[in-house]
């Protein structure tokens, strides 16, 4: 399975909102995207990447250097908890190269025509170095990525223009829309621990499901806004607060019913959910200059390990507001922000990092 260099014959383009424009050539869906710009230092699992949920308003761009080798395979899709999703909630990929190559015994695609396929506008033969430097350097900016014939300052004009991705409301279009029991028949499970855990879905990713399920629990999904009353009436075990898109504060409302569940039931938070329950205990949430995406050290306090986890947000929550009755639990080894809280009687925690293996006996 080859795709050949020239068969990419359209020139695209990177536009962002200070003026800054970077040129490339069109590998995926011929049209035009705007949103956040930012970058991603994983070395592996771009289709993750691609299809998560929590990257909806975001293009992204990979900092390895070659894309596409191991091609795509439907295994691996991160938006599985809410079928059919017609179109991954990234809004754009941007790569140094793409594979020439598929070199994978699962693959069952090319990352060109997943892309095509799915109307996601991706470029190649970006100066991907140099845009890093640049984000590193004066942050994250509203951009528009753009294959086809396009005027570069429309372009720029059109960036300046775009919602900033705080404003926009990301979870309505991805949380289930009535309460549903997510399974996998062909999931081997490790144990029955016959537990009910409702996960509030703000854009779960499939893997987080998955890791539930291997343990033997009933998962019953529910929408953003479920009422705690509504939540305590299915009794569950526990609940788990999911990760997902955009800006906490843009859900006050789902943060104030979370503070009705402490106290009631164990809680965990991952990513946003980690965010929203800081929020509910009185927690404060700023906005990081260019945000953690990828492969980040963290140290978790209690172990006294360090553990290289996977990321993607652009807030944290601030140090200086935590109540008396929470504490750190993980710190981020590269700048000292909050990577996780644990109340000090109560069951409750949270990460802001991506739960792996290593991490799935926690809550149950």
């Amino acid at each position: 399975m080859k795709h050949s260099t020239t068969a990419f014959a359209n020139r695209g383009i990177l536009a962002l909102e200070d003026g800054r424009c970077f040129h490339g050539i069109s590998v995926g869906y011929e049209g035009l995207s705007t949103g956040e710009v930012v970058f991603n230092t994983a070395t592996m699992g771009y289709q993750e990447i691609i299809t998560d949920p929590s990257y909806a308003g975001q293009i992204v761009a990979m900092t390895t250097p070659q894309i596409g080798n191991t091609g795509i395979n439907p295994d691996d899709s991160e938006t599985a908890a809410k079928p059919p999703i017609l179109k991954p909630p990234i809004q754009g990929l941007l790569m140094r190269e793409i594979s020439t190559r598929v070199s994978n015994w699962r693959a069952t695609g090319s990352l060109p025509d997943f892309l095509k396929q799915h109307q996601i506008v991706a470029l190649s033969e970006i100066d991907t170095r140099s845009l890093t430097q640049h984000l590193r350097s004066h942050g994250t900016k509203r951009a528009v990525i753009a294959a086809g014939d396009w005027n570069t300052e429309e372009l720029i004009q059109k960036a300046k223009e775009s919602p900033r991705i705080e404003e926009l409301d990301l979870v309505e279009p991805l949380t289930v829309s009535q309460p549903v029991e997510w399974s996998e028949p062909d999931l081997e499970t490790q144990s029955n621990c016959s537990k009910k855990i409702i996960v509030i879905d703000f854009g779960v990713k499939r893997s987080i499901l998955r890791l539930l399920v291997s343990q033997g629990a009933k998962i019953v999904l529910v929408p953003a806004w479920t009422s705690a009353e509504e939540i305590l009436k299915m009794q569950p075990d526990g609940v788990v607060l999911s990760d997902g898109p955009g800006n906490p504060a843009r859900l006050k409302s789902v943060a104030d019913e979370i503070a009705k569940l402490i106290g009631k039931v164990p809680i965990f938070g991952i990513a946003l959910g980690h965010q929203l329950l800081g929020m509910a205990l009185g927690v404060s949430v700023f906005k990081l200059p260019f945000g953690h995406r990828g492969t980040q050290p963290v140290l978790d306090k209690q172990a006294g390990k360090v553990e290289m986890t996977t990321q993607n947000h652009g807030l944290c929550l601030v140090p200086e507001s935590l109540p008396p009755e929470v504490e750190v639990s993980h710190v981020n080894l590269n700048d000292g922000t909050i990577e996780g809280l644990r109340h000090r009687e109560l069951p409750i925690f949270s990460i802001q990092f991506r739960p792996s293996a290593a991490e799935k006996n926690h809550f149950i």
